[in-house]
């Protein structure tokens, strides 16, 4: 009887475990874990603009609840909700490259799990309900992702983020760690390249269309989830 009484005991535990295990999300993964709002926050650099994501603006959050300032000779972006920046001076068409370096100097300093932070192109009508844009932003855990909003958010290289060995990782929480991020539009192409690397490639046809982005043309800027902090220096577009 104690034999039979041990042995079921043992599989009821191993039972609750596995769905403990399976319970916890990747490394990576979204999560329900809500944006702060900054102290003195807002948009603080002339002639930038910003808007935060649909969830975040139904919460009660504003682009005050972020912060956009300047930094030595770059900005500082400390977040609050997910937030989209961009100058609408910064026009990008044709074939260019938009690039610029991110640089966590204490990595998950606001958060207990990586968050991510980017490059923007093909901006349109960008802060109205009816915005379109395409992003690649890189964590500090050696992961990427590509995802764009149209005006609703579709996916290009997937709900989850994907690990490249071209992505910096850092040693640990308030670590540095910087990351060199470009999207680049070619004839039919658009890549990503993270720290000189292209980390992924699509045709025209897979971000351009109903749903998606208008066209590779538009507005450039920067992408940072929420909870976060770095700065961003050598932001510029480049023709071939």
């Amino acid at each position: 009887m104690r034999i039979a009484f041990r042995l079921a005991s043992s599989v009821v535990l191993s039972g609750l475990l596995a769905g403990i295990c399976i319970a916890q999300p990747p490394a990576g993964a979204a999560s329900d874990e809500a944006g702060r709002s900054v102290s003195g926050g807002g948009i603080l650099v002339p002639a930038w603009e910003g808007k935060i994501d649909a969830g975040a603006e139904k919460q009660g959050q504003t682009i005050r609840d972020a912060k956009l300032a300047p930094e030595d000779k770059g900005m500082r972006v400390t977040t609050g909700p997910a937030v989209t920046y961009w100058n609408p001076k910064n026009v990008a068409t044709g074939d260019y490259t938009v690039s610029a370096t991110f640089s966590e100097q204490k990595y998950m300093n606001l958060n207990d799990h990586p968050h991510p932070y980017g490059i923007v192109i093909g901006g349109d009508v960008l802060g109205t309900d009816q915005q379109s844009l395409m992003y690649c932003a890189a964590y500090g855990n050696g992961t990427f992702i590509v995802r764009g909003f149209g005006p609703i958010a579709f996916q290009v290289g997937g709900r989850r983020p994907t690990a490249n060995d071209a992505v910096h990782k850092a040693k640990g929480p308030g670590q540095p760690v910087s990351q060199d991020i470009a999207m680049s539009v070619k004839g039919d192409k658009v890549s990503c390249l993270i720290n000189g690397t292209v980390v992924a490639i699509y045709g025209k046809a897979d971000v351009v269309g109903a749903g998606k982005l208008k066209s590779t043309d538009g507005v450039y800027g920067i992408r940072f989830a929420h909870n976060t902090d770095a700065i961003v220096t050598n932001l510029k577009m480049t023709k071939p």
